[in-house]
């Protein structure tokens, strides 16, 4: 009982300061969904970084370490190739924002394109992908604190209680609440990674070097990329996806708009691949568990750092890092909330009910927030994906953006409004399908080199939406219409 009291405190002090947020503001939509645009580079920091730091880190990173060896360092590189692009892409996209005083991700192409139903397009994508990221951090919840708690709360029980917490601080402060709650969740969860991924392989083997010697032994080759599969062009190309796909979730996006000014942004591009950095010490606690608990097999792969953790330490500490892994999903799960909820009704109910005032508007994204919960709680209860899988179908559809995305930043409208939907249409069937029937490029195209049936099928799928795009929007775009021939006289 000890580490579910410690868990409980650390839930109530995030709801605490989650819930004291709010104080002295007044909630409207832009206050409730941006911060009314007055975070600063601290924030803002901590916003993003928790796209780094959630239930994925303490159960996906280290259960593919685990698992998967060598392959699961794509997750290290793709999130510093996506800051790279973030110093030259977020400061323009913040401007526009800014100068229109947008909410939703859906918002800005709606104004690049003049298109209020593309804009509804993009919600309805946003809100789909963003179901299984949701699910992820839920499930992530619900492990973590189970086998924290060394059973005394079931996972089902542990989803149902984070989630009435999270939805409730997320409805009054939006997302004032995430960001202190942040504060705790990155303080709190650097100590616990760095202090895990140096004490384990110390423990269990001697050392870092010795781990790694101990790891190549039992399973030579683990710590390598295999030559077909999971190969050097399964890496690269899935590095590709998720890095232009990174800030292409809504609720990544429009943490942007909070910023204060543009070269936030810049500040921040400079440091967050340091901080990226911290994920190594994940890894070294997936190789520990590999040597301290071998044998879990499939999906079991993700609880390694948990059952490794609950073998090695008492259970105040294990109380310790059940609350670590209980915020890091508080924080990206309540932007996820917030995001879905902003993007249907700004940008669904509002097509459909143009009179509607912001008040009202916002007030139904608040409303949504607890429905949003309920279906994120449904396909929890259902689901049976690993984690990995689960980041990286969602990835898979987001990046469909980025083609439009990329094309409306350009001086000349390159593209229509009618070649963007399509083309978002045409990549997110692709991944449907694909997903759906569980198909890889090797199933689709076996007769192709194994280089090229290695590729991620997410980038084929951005491949379709950018020819659909160009296509379409040859075929659409507008015609110079000649001009009349000037009358010089009347006819007798």
């Amino acid at each position: 009982m000890t580490a579910l009291l410690v868990i409980a405190a650390f839930l109530l002090v995030a709801v605490a300061l989650g819930l004291r947020a709010r104080r002295g503001r007044d909630m409207n939509l832009q206050e409730w969904s941006v911060g009314g645009r007055g975070f600063g580079t601290v924030f803002v920091f901590l916003l993003l970084a928790g796209e780094i730091y959630t239930t994925f880190t303490f159960l996906g990173a280290s259960g593919w370490a685990y698992g998967k060896g060598g392959p699961a360092f794509y997750i290290l590189a793709y999130a510093s190739l996506a800051y790279v692009i973030s110093y030259w892409l977020l400061p323009v996209v913040w401007r526009f924002a800014n100068e229109h005083r947008l909410v939703s991700q859906s918002d800005f192409f709606a104004r690049k394109f003049d298109s209020p139903a593309l804009g509804a397009l993009v919600a309805l994508v946003g809100v789909v992908a963003m179901v299984p990221y949701l699910v992820l951090q839920l499930t992530g919840m619900g492990l973590i604190v189970s086998a924290a708690s060394y059973g005394h709360l079931s996972p089902h029980a542990a989803v149902v209680i984070g989630t009435v917490a999270l939805t409730g601080y997320v409805t009054v402060s939006g997302i004032h609440g995430s960001a202190w709650t942040a504060v705790l969740k990155d303080v709190l969860i650097l100590g616990v990674v760095v202090f895990l991924g140096l004490y384990l392989p110390l423990h269990y083997s001697g050392g870092i070097g010795r781990m790694f010697h101990s790891v190549d032994a039992a399973r030579p080759g683990f710590l390598t990329l295999p030559h077909q599969g999971l190969s050097p062009w399964w890496f690269a190309s899935t590095v590709l996806l998720s890095a232009l796909g990174f800030y292409l979730w809504p609720h990544t996006f429009s943490a942007t708009y909070s910023a204060r000014n543009p070269g936030v942004f810049r500040r921040n591009a400079v440091f967050l691949p340091l901080y990226q950095l911290v994920l190594l010490f994940v890894f070294f606690a997936g190789f520990a568990a590999l040597v301290a608990v071998p044998g879990l097999k499939g999906a079991d792969g993700d609880l390694s750092l948990l059952k490794v953790t609950v073998k090695s330490f008492d259970p105040w500490f294990v109380g310790v890092v059940g609350g670590a892994g209980l915020l890091t999903a508080l924080v990206p799960g309540s932007l996820l909330l917030m995001a879905s909820a902003t993007c249907l009704a700004k940008n669904v109910y509002q097509l459909a009910r143009p009179a509607a005032t912001e008040r009202t508007v916002g007030r139904l994204a608040k409303a949504l927030v607890p429905v949003l919960a309920a279906v994120a709680l449904l396909f929890t209860f259902n689901g049976g994906s690993a984690i990995v899988n689960l980041l990286l179908m969602g990835y898979a559809l987001v990046t469909q953006l980025f083609p439009a995305l990329l094309f409306s930043l350009t001086a000349r409208r390159a593209v229509t409004k009618q070649g963007a939907a399509a083309g978002i249409v045409a990549g997110v069937a692709t991944v449907a399908a694909t997903t759906l029937a569980r198909t890889t490029v090797a199933d689709l195209l076996p007769f192709l080199p194994q280089p090229v049936k290695d590729l991620n099928v997410g980038i084929v799928a951005l491949l379709v939406n950018t020819v659909a795009l160009l296509v379409v929007s040859a075929a659409t775009r507008p015609s110079a219409v000649a001009a009349p021939v000037p009358v010089t006289g009347e006819a007798g």
